[in-house]
């Protein structure tokens, strides 16, 4: 797979067209070029008013599957028990990253290890 594409990413908070997305937009994007099934849009979601973690925390409860980190696994990531960031795990020459966006730093792929330490919990759903 090649990772250039999504260097051209833009953070756009609720962003689902590529490239201006947020960090549910560039999992869904990077699902779509996996050949992935589509996991819903939710273009209405947003982060500041809880709406977001809260359709996430129903799709895990009834639509996903708990993995290992595996390439293609979406990382949902904790800040004590609120789910507040997702992002994809890629293999990279060999090593499991995670291709991620934010406001300050827009795309970045960053080791797996280094990733979890960023966060109280890490879990893996595909």
């Amino acid at each position: 797979m090649n990772i250039d594409k999504y260097t051209l990413g833009a953070y756009v908070e609720g962003g689902r067209l590529w490239p201006h997305v947020d960090c549910y937009g560039l999992v869904l994007e990077v699902r779509r070029d996996l050949g992935l099934p589509d996991w819903p849009e939710w273009a209405e979601m947003r982060k500041a008013d809880g709406g977001f973690a809260r359709a996430c925390e129903e799709m895990i409860q009834t639509s996903v599957t708990c993995c290992a980190a595996e390439h293609g696994a979406v990382a949902a990531a904790y800040r004590g028990q609120v789910q507040d960031h997702v992002a994809i795990v890629l293999e990279v020459a060999g090593a499991l990253e995670v291709l991620e966006i934010n406001p300050k730093r827009n795309v970045s792929l960053t080791p797996l290890r280094r990733f979890e330490r960023r966060f109280s919990r890490v879990e893996y759903y595909r």
